[in-house]
């Protein structure tokens, strides 16, 4: 797609909707060539790196040190972590942790189990083009517009799922995730970051949000949740919970699965 790009590279929305299409296109056809909802569902899924990642952050805070978790963080989040702190890079984890639960793991899942290969690697090739070219700066807000749209609608149900099952693996937790998720998360800039982020804030009893530094811009993001700042210990205890909701998941699919295919037969 970056070669695609170079050539259909205009400062249009119409251009980015060519993009948006070919790529998706592109997904369904790996999807369709590859077969294996199990094959295609492995490759779609990204729950293991995501958890390294984080945890490679957490160790490095623990150890004290600083400059190393701050050249790490970049793997996870996109935004300039050169002079974060040890409390911000926490945050900024923990924030990418519960968002990325969505990208990288729920929905790839549901749309595996919705539509097959085609649908696990279509929509890996969707949330793949957003994260390329759907973020804000000057190149990307026009170009970039349709791959973020269409990024937004495919995850829309994925992320309240996640919120859900947050709160299912997190029952003490259940009345405030589903009161952070319906009054805070609304006043975030992303329809669907919000919402994991917001479940994962009140299930941890921490408080997200606030401002993000980018290369180009910087945002002043909601407060999610209402309890205390993060910490490097919460990175943890963020992965901990991001396998518990995994856990939930697969075990919902598979009996799902199995109960549809006693039905069927």
């Amino acid at each position: 797609m970056e070669n695609f790009e170079r050539g259909n590279y205009r400062d249009a929305k119409s251009s980015g909707v060519t993009h948006a299409v070919m790529g998706a296109l592109l997904g369904l056809r790996a999807g369709a060539l590859v077969r294996s909802t199990a094959v295609a569902t492995g490759l779609a899924v990204g729950g293991r790196a995501l958890h390294d990642a984080a945890r490679d952050v957490s160790d490095a805070l623990l150890r004290g040190e600083l400059e190393r978790a701050r050249e790490l963080l970049p793997t996870l989040v996109g935004r300039n972590s050169s002079d974060l702190d040890e409390g911000e890079i926490a945050r900024a984890t923990v924030e990418s942790v519960a968002e990325n639960t969505v990208d990288a793991i729920v929905a790839p899942a549901l749309w595996a189990a919705l539509a097959g290969a085609s649908g696990a690697l279509g929509y890996r090739s969707l949330n793949t083009m957003d994260a390329m070219v759907g973020h804000r700066s000057a190149r990307y807000t026009n170009y970039g517009w349709a791959s973020a749209r269409l990024d937004d609608v495919a995850n829309w149900v994925p992320a309240r799922c996640t919120a859900a099952l947050v709160a299912l693996v997190r029952p003490k937790a259940a009345k405030d995730v589903h009161w952070a998720v319906t009054t805070q998360a609304p006043a975030h800039p992303s329809p669907n970051s919000g919402v994991a982020e917001a479940a994962f804030a009140a299930a941890l009893g921490l408080r997200l949000g606030g401002r993000i530094y980018y290369a180009e811009r910087v945002e002043d993001r909601p407060t999610l949740g209402k309890g205390r700042s993060a910490e490097p210990i919460d990175i943890g205890e963020a992965v901990r919970l991001s396998r518990d909701v995994s856990t939930a998941l697969v075990v919902i699919l598979g009996v799902t699965g199995v109960a549809l295919w006693t039905r069927w037969r």
